[in-house]
């Protein structure tokens, strides 16, 4: 088991010492049968907008990014180590219109295209989802060990779930390779920040290959008591045991300690910067994520152009909460007044099974699948979450967590899924193709409260459907339509309770258009999208009866999205995306008889963009950065205001040789004073302030 240890060099160095073994002996096995392989790898390359590759979230037909009926976007590896960017959701909210909303409670969180939360958008990791648990997802958290994290917006994901109406993430892994290779990476920064992970891959036997990824970090977060740490081992085995059949195993091991920060409250309704280094939690406050995850997967090859595979997963999630979590400024008194003692425990445990058939030749390409996984969650909690205190806004004792509320067992639910999916590429001709798919999901679930209350069981089914066609004008540009559909949960399945046990699952549609172009033999790239959603079926009041919650409500959001890379001189590159979302109620009602038709849903910026602008010369590479977010409410009643925000960044690069990169990471150049989301109309989560990171990256 791996635990990430605040003496970070001494708790990395049997891990490099056992990778850079395993790369060693795999290096000498393969001199029995070959000549010895080194393989170099430069520094990262400019990679465009990778409209020529295959991505694996918007279909599982080997679908090029130009071909498929979809607005998308991939990051490489290479591509997130140039920007510096050290956590995935720094990556992801460099994409087009996807917006960080993460919380301590939520874990990690977005906003895309109108919708959010992790019931609106679907975060996998290698094509698996976790489900999640109260609101929560934890994994993945940092992007090392994978080789790319693709984003496909909309409710278009067929063949990966029920088709979430935001977004769908997946981080693909780096696979096991026969040909052995080795990299690490160390960093040191600003917040007493310290990292290091290691990799590597190569040959096991004559039939086989490993690969064994490793990670840890910690910081002080740039506030007091605000130490976390993070680790993890991911490890990836295939295996040909017939020249027509091969399995794949892979187990990894994730622990985060993340920042036990809650936000910091408003002065007189506005950002206090003299507030900005304060954590107003208490001294004993926890938060612990741990996940584990191991899955085989077995493919027959039982002809060149049909392949039959069957995927078992195992995941299981332990989270803990201990905080007080709520804090609102008292002007006449000048305290901040804390509540909210909440101590809260989750345990997850999901098996599941996807046996699928892909026949992949001629002008017809199809893949069909079958889905089915069990799910334990328990829940244990403090509630009513009563205790209270106040301090001074600074120098202040912490206190510690204080709550006449006991933790206790809350309710255990079991759920079991479903899933039938089928996806069709049809080629028409050399110039059209047409990209139809369907899925049909069955929910179970069963409540048992473990306070002696009355459970239940409810069941739910959902359709989804994409119908998307694509017209290559030429060999480098197309333009493609789609419609689709899909459907959210109103809450987290695993948590639902008495009141929503009732509700049918929401249901979205979504119409979208765009083009695609790649010019100058990809020395510049854009693409653009225009898209509708509707989602219907969301939680009201009834308007005879506004003490009743139905369904009945709707939502709606249209925009355009526009990305590009383009090549301004030979050492110079400008990669930008931008996009537009109006979003609306159309019809909700909430308490005291009020509607929110018109009024814009929480957490949406109508505005959100990002600028690279990149430079190369010799041995030495630098890149400017911008992230602009407008103006959000923090709630549906749009009565406050999440300011806007510009934050820059930057990058310095040297090629010390061929297998070393040095680098300095600088982030939020102007020291800029914002909030990144809100925790509550008193609160408000802040973003980082100025601060630097130097990193080494060594690859052989």
């Amino acid at each position: 088991m791996f635990l990430p240890s605040p003496a970070l060099s001494t708790s990395l160095r049997p891990i490099v010492t056992a990778v850079a073994l395993l790369c060693a002996n795999a290096a000498l096995a393969e001199q029995t049968v070959s000549m010895p392989t080194v393989t170099v790898q430069a520094a990262a390359s400019h990679e465009g907008l990778g409209l020529t590759r295959p991505n694996a979230t918007a279909s599982r037909l080997n679908l090029t990014a130009m071909e498929l009926p979809a607005s998308l976007d991939a990051l490489s590896a290479d591509t997130m180590q140039a920007r510096g960017d050290l956590l995935v959701k720094d990556a992801v909210t460099r994409t087009t219109g996807l917006t960080d909303i993460s919380s301590p409670g939520n874990g990690v969180a977005y906003s895309a295209r109108g919708f959010s939360g992790n019931g609106a958008i679907a975060l996998l990791e290698n094509g698996q989802r976790p489900q999640v648990g109260s609101g929560t997802a934890t994994y993945p958290a940092d992007p090392w060990g994978y080789e790319y994290i693709e984003v496909l917006r909309g409710p278009g994901s067929i063949v990966y779930g029920s088709g979430t109406t935001g977004a769908t993430i997946n981080a693909v892994r780096k696979a096991p390779q026969r040909i052995s290779s080795f990299e690490a990476m160390a960093g040191v920064g600003d917040g007493k920040a310290l990292r290091g992970g290691v990799g590597g891959t190569g040959a096991i036997g004559e039939h086989g290959a490993f690969r064994v990824d490793a990670y840890a970090d910690r910081s002080d977060g740039f506030i007091d008591r605000g130490d976390s740490r993070h680790g993890k081992i991911l490890s990836s085995f295939t295996y040909a045991l017939t020249p027509d059949l091969d399995i794949d195993l892979s187990l990894d091991h994730l622990e985060q300690k993340p920042q036990r920060y809650f936000g910091t409250p408003l002065v007189n309704g506005r950002l206090a910067g003299e507030l900005r280094g304060q954590n107003y939690d208490v001294a004993d406050a926890d938060i612990a994520f741990t996940d584990d995850k191991a899955v085989a997967r077995l493919s027959w090859r039982v002809t060149p152009a049909l392949t039959i595979s069957n995927e078992l997963a195992y995941m299981k999630a332990h989270r803990n909460w201990r905080n007080a979590e709520s804090y609102s400024y008292d002007a006449q008194a000048k305290l901040v007044e804390r509540s909210d003692y909440i101590a809260i425990q989750h345990a997850q445990e999901q098996t599941g099974n996807r046996l699928e058939a892909r026949w992949n030749a001629g002008a017809n390409r199809v893949v069909a699948g079958w889905e089915a996984a069990g799910i334990n969650f328990q829940h244990n909690n403090n509630s009513p979450y009563r205790g209270s205190s106040a301090v001074a806004p600074t120098g202040f004792n912490p206190g510690v967590f204080d709550s006449p509320d006991p933790l206790r067992p809350n309710f255990r639910t079991h759920t079991r899924t479903s899933a039938l999916y089928a996806e069709d590429a049809y080629s028409i001709n050399d110039n059209w193709l047409l990209l139809a798919g369907v899925r049909h999901d069955r929910y179970q679930v069963e409540r048992i409260s473990l306070l002696g209350a009355a459970g239940f069981t409810s069941r739910l089914n959902a359709n989804a459907a994409r119908l998307g066609l694509t017209w290559k004008l030429a060999a480098d540009t197309s333009l493609y339509g789609q419609v689709s559909s899909g459907s959210d949960p109103v809450t987290s399945l695993l948590s639902l309770n008495l009141a929503n046990s009732r509700y049918k699952l929401t249901s979205s549609r979504q119409v979208e258009t765009g083009v695609k172009q790649s010019l100058a033999n990809g020395k510049a790239e854009w693409t653009a999208a225009l898209y509708r959603i509707r989602k219907d079926d969301i939680v009201t009041r009834d308007p005879s009866n506004p003490a009743l919650s139905i369904q009945g409500g709707s939502q709606s959001s249209r925009g355009a999205e526009l990305s590009a890379s383009v090549s301004l001189a030979q050492a110079w590159r400008l990669e930008a995306n931008a996009a537009y979302t109006d979003a609306q109620f159309d019809q909700l009602i909430e308490g005291g008889n009020v509607s929110r038709a018109g009024n814009r849903p929480s957490d949406v910026p109508k505005i959100s963009a990002n600028l690279w602008l990149n430079h190369r010369a010799g041995a030495w590479r630098a890149a400017l950065g911008a992230r602009y977010v407008g103006e959000r409410f923090i709630d549906n009643a749009n009565s406050q205001v999440l300011p806007a925000y510009t934050t820059m960044d930057a990058t310095l690069g040297w090629s010390v040789s061929r297998n070393v990169v040095v680098q300095l990471n600088l982030r939020n150049l102007s020291n800029r004073l914002y909030a990144s989301t809100s925790y509550s109309d008193s609160q408000y989560l802040l973003g980082d302030r100025r601060h630097g990171e130097l990193t080494v990256q060594w690859r052989y």
